[in-house]
């Protein structure tokens, strides 16, 4: 609104200078790129991020297989490991070592992660196996993927945002450096002589 504001202020204003009027268009433009182009650029990125989280978040559930185990123990200590690590980490994930059925029928054991509360022998907890049976994260979920989706279109919207406000400060910067240059050059040829016309000196 400023910019269309200042190209029709200084349409037949006499002390317009062509750098004024450059700098009214850059600005008129810069809204125009801000209202139109960053919100396409943002929706661009989000809908091909989502339409591929998508498509990834699918082939995952396709190749991957729930399933429910046992615990039967506590995992052992990995060799090398200082106690205080290990405990930091059963804390939040402990090891347990259990069994499960693949997707053949054939049953599985080894040693897997699950929460506190289903750490103890005899607790069951989802787990999910690939095709041969050994375990995997599970799958990404569809509201996942859309929001790492939302996230890349705003971030795409920033940066595209950003990057027409840095063009349009850097055109402004070089006209403010050429209208100094112009002034510089005035005064030079004032000379001495300014403020003295007409005293007889």
């Amino acid at each position: 609104m400023r910019a269309a504001i200042g190209l029709w202020r200084w349409r037949h204003n006499p002390l317009r200078r062509t750098t004024d009027l450059v700098e009214a268009w850059v600005a008129l433009a810069a809204a125009v790129l801000l209202c139109l182009a960053v919100p396409a650029a943002g929706w661009a990125a989000g809908a091909s991020a989502n339409a591929s989280l998508q498509r990834s978040a699918r082939a995952q559930l396709s190749e991957r297989v729930p399933t429910v185990a046992r615990v039967i123990r506590p995992a052992d200590r990995p060799a090398g490991r200082q106690p205080a690590d290990v405990a930091a980490e059963q804390r939040l994930r402990p090891s347990v070592v259990a069994d499960w059925a693949a997707p053949d029928g054939t049953i599985h054991t080894g040693t897997v992660t699950t929460t506190r509360q289903q750490a103890h022998p005899g607790a069951t907890f989802p787990l999910w196996t690939d095709r041969a049976g050994e375990p995997v994260t599970p799958p990404m979920h569809p509201d996942t993927a859309r929001a790492h989706a939302l996230i890349a279109g705003f971030t795409v919207a920033l940066l595209a945002g950003l990057l027409i406000e840095s063009g349009r400060r850097l055109v402004v910067h070089r006209l403010m450096r050429r209208r100094y240059a112009r002034l510089d050059r005035a005064w030079a040829q004032a000379g001495p002589d300014w403020g003295r016309t007409g005293t007889g000196s």
